[in-house]
């Protein structure tokens, strides 16, 4: 039995409408489609991500707020689940396409100009950069992100990415060199990520419990954590240039601010 979760701000009818029109060409699947509405708050959410969380599914949404579509990503993002959104991107075609912006659909707030543009070439950009793939192109980044897996380097990229900062996030593995490309960005760009050990071992354990996996592997063993956080310190010390964040205790929007804060008069969009 699969589980789909429909979130959307109005009735939940269109999203539901797309869904079932996509599953007619899957046969013989069990499905459960599971619908929430008018969803207008975080709170609203989390409620729904609650349920998704209990029994795991793929989330489809269409919301026109973009800070809620944003919170959306970043939730499922750390939660270990996978959303599809249904309509920022067909906003985003149609005002190009059109030539005018949606001005009446709240949360799509960018004018057709030189700023709109950017930061649609900024989310592209931090999009094939995620989780280190495209190397090449490193050096084009306005900010690199490093650290081992889970410490939240995809949401912060593309939270960021959404502000106009085109962003590389760069996984840190012990006993694997980073991309060679990584030295050829200025080294005052390079953020890196740490968190606490209890913390990152409870997220992982999280994301494996959603992907049906024993949460006791060796993917979320204390231990194992521990060690890779140390090597992860011993790695930042060797490079002294990069500015390092400690994203325990923070949001999202908390560590993109400190960033910002200490990079953002370096920072040079071209």
């Amino acid at each position: 039995m699969k589980h789909v979760y429909l979130l959307s701000d109005a009735t939940g009818e269109t999203v539901e409408r797309v869904a079932r029109a996509a599953l007619h060409q899957f046969k013989d699947i069990d499905v459960i489609l599971h619908r929430a509405g008018q969803i207008r708050t975080r709170e609203d959410i989390e409620r729904a991500l609650d349920e998704a969380t209990r029994e795991p599914g793929l989330i489809f949404f269409t919301l026109v707020n973009s800070d809620l579509a944003q919170f959306i990503r970043n939730e499922t993002e750390l939660r270990g689940l996978e959303a599809v959104d249904l309509i920022t991107p067909l906003l985003f075609k149609l005002a190009e396409f059109l030539e005018t912006p949606a001005q009446k659909v709240p949360g799509l707030q960018y004018e057709m100009n030189s700023e709109y543009y950017r930061r649609m070439e900024a989310v592209d950009f931090t999009v094939k950069q995620d989780d280190g793939q495209e190397p090449r192109n490193l050096f084009k980044a306005d900010i690199v992100l490093v650290g081992v897996s889970r410490t939240s380097k995809t949401p912060l990229s593309m939270y960021l990415a959404h502000k106009g900062y085109k962003v590389a996030n760069v996984p840190l593995v012990q006993g694997i060199d980073p991309p060679p490309e990584l030295w050829q960005v200025r080294q005052d760009r390079i953020v890196g990520l740490i968190i606490d050990v209890q913390r990152l071992v409870d997220i992982r354990s999280a994301r494996l419990r959603n992907l049906r996996q024993n949460p006791r592997a060796s993917y979320a063993d204390y231990q194992q954590i521990e060690d890779e956080l140390a090597y992860c310190r011993r790695f930042y010390r060797q490079h002294p240039e990069w500015y390092i964040i400690d994203v325990t205790n923070r949001s999202v929007e908390e560590s993109a601010a400190e960033i910002l804060s200490r990079l953002h008069g370096d920072i040079r969009h071209d």
